[in-house]
């Protein structure tokens, strides 16, 4: 996934902890960025480590944070539980 743009934006500490619940509800470990794409409408989560250790690009819908869109991520850098 493309790196944040300025119009992009960071959530807020209630935002992130409601994001990051979904995420480990879903099974995820870990993750790096999450951030709003203004141009996509949606959260989105790069990095996030699966239980199976899988790497995936995620896209949550902002009403509901369920999981849109999930692509495996080819990225290489190190994540860092959040």
């Amino acid at each position: 996934m493309a790196a944040p743009t300025m119009a992009d934006r960071k959530p807020t500490t209630e935002e992130r902890t409601r994001i990051e619940s979904v995420l480990r509800e879903q099974g995820f470990t870990r993750w790096d960025e999450i951030y709003f794409d203004d141009d996509a409408k949606a959260w989105e989560v790069d990095d996030a480590v699966s239980a199976d250790g899988r790497k995936y690009d995620l896209k949550l819908d902002p009403s509901n944070l369920s999981i849109i869109k999930r692509e495996e991520s080819s990225s290489s850098s190190s994540d860092e539980e959040r």
